[in-house]
């Protein structure tokens, strides 16, 4: 159950942070982020009052709270990072989040097997690869990189934080609904603040109403990720959990080759081959 649902996160992470930075290159990152994150806000708080998911309010909601103030600055640095580009360069490099939730892992006692370490390390290493040697160059891409290791830290974190958030699955939807909140209040003043300092909120042509349906994927995807990992870290264990929900930036790299076109040089197919080794470890170890 751990691997399916630590790579069900993988994929929903992967699809929603490439529609989320094909967004941002048509859109301000903030609009972006307080749009996707306020239609799975509604649609996670009408579960919650269908579900009755209020008897589950306690103070581990905090860990949710803390979770969508950390996820705001996560994801608005991670959609600017993608923006910037390539994704297929960008996207793999976030798979150092992965050190947050394993370091938690092992810090618990979690110690992982013989054929579990070495999927592991494969995992990682091909992740890595995936991204290719291109991380020098020019200012733009520095500044992309510095996003992106900065997004690493956060999702990380976020990471670490959800499993802590709730213990049932009406719980779940409870932390998700909070989570969802607190990314739309800190975004959205941080998006007012900016409007006030003269930045566009919409593109010149008005409000994207075209692009709502892949604004409303983008949130959704990104909740149903955080469930699905929550569900897989709390019944099995974190490190493997971490490192298999860890592989979505391969999906967001695929996504871009075939969507942008965006072609994988030798290392990085190579890298995507032993990520997809290293998965293979993990789940039969």
């Amino acid at each position: 159950m751990t691997a399916l649902f630590a790579l069900a996160a993988s994929l929903l992470w992967g699809l929603a942070d490439f529609g989320g930075g094909l967004l941002t290159r048509r859109a301000p990152a903030l609009t972006v982020v307080v749009v996707s994150q306020s239609v799975a806000a509604v649609v996670l708080g009408a579960i919650v009052v269908a579900t009755g998911g209020w008897s589950e309010i306690g103070p581990q909601l905090w860990f949710a709270v803390a979770a969508g103030l950390v996820g705001t600055v996560t994801i608005l640095a991670f959609y600017k990072a993608l923006a910037l580009g390539p994704m297929g360069v960008v996207s793999p490099l976030c798979s150092l989040s992965v050190a947050v939730p394993v370091g938690v892992g092992l810090a618990l006692g979690e110690r992982p097997g013989m054929f579990q370490l070495g999927g592991i390390m494969a995992a990682v290493v091909g992740v890595a690869l995936a991204g290719g040697p291109e991380v020098k160059g020019a200012p733009v891409q520095r500044r992309a990189i510095v996003l992106t290791l900065l997004a690493a830290l956060g999702f990380g974190t976020v990471m670490a934080l959800i499993t802590e958030a709730s213990t049932t699955v009406t719980g779940l939807f409870l932390a998700l609904f909070v989570q969802r909140v607190t990314n739309v209040v800190v975004g959205g003043t941080a998006l007012y603040v900016s409007v006030r300092r003269g930045s566009p909120a919409l593109p010149e042509g008005g409000f994207p109403w075209r692009a709502l349906p892949t604004l409303g994927f983008v949130g959704l995807a990104d909740v149903a990720a955080n469930g699905t990992y929550s569900v897989a870290a709390q019944n099995g264990p974190v490190t493997v959990a971490a490192v298999l929900a860890s592989l979505f930036p391969v999906v967001t790299a695929l996504a871009a080759r075939m969507v942008l076109d965006e072609r994988l040089r030798g290392i990085q197919a190579a890298g995507a081959g032993l990520a997809l080794a290293g998965t293979l470890l993990l789940a039969t170890g």
